[in-house]
């Protein structure tokens, strides 16, 4: 079997649900996923948004999750689980979509990475540069699902 994520919320490539938004309660969205290498010791999930006006949105940065998890439940809290990054919106932790208003659906990525260290050695708190170096040369596999949001 593939490596492969899933969001029960919604479907792969369609609408996030108002809940898991900046317009709503914005609570992460349960995420769930299997099929992993061989060999992995850790996962790392980073959720961003590619059609950001000033470029690509950091909404959640989160590593060292441990190997024997296959799921994050709904509502993440920072420090429960692994390390989180500090988003773009300056917090640790999930912010969810919440793009300008009139600017068209934006895509949202929720990708997976298994590893094959247990630990990155990045303090809580660390921003995305910092984690795209660190995930160098230690990435087995990636997963990704997509979700879509518009502000109208």
């Amino acid at each position: 079997m593939p490596f492969q994520i899933v969001i029960p919320a919604f479907a792969d490539g369609g609408g996030i649900p108002r809940l898991h938004t900046g317009e709503g309660a914005d609570l992460s969205p349960a995420i769930e996923w299997s099929g992993e290498p061989a060999g992995t010791q850790s996962f790392v999930l980073i959720v961003d948004d590619p059609d950001a006006p000033g470029g690509t949105w950091n909404h959640w940065l989160l590593w060292d999750i441990p190997p024997s998890l296959q799921s994050l439940a709904e509502k993440f809290k920072p420090g429960t689980v692994g390390q989180s990054g500090r988003n773009d919106f300056g917090k640790q932790g999930y912010d969810g979509p919440c793009p300008p208003r009139g600017h068209g659906p934006h895509r949202y990525y929720f990708r997976l990475y298994a590893l094959n260290v247990s630990a990155l050695g990045l303090q809580a708190g660390a921003r995305r540069a910092d984690l795209d170096r660190a995930l160098a040369g230690h990435v087995l596999a990636e997963a990704q699902f997509m979700g879509r949001y518009e502000r109208k």
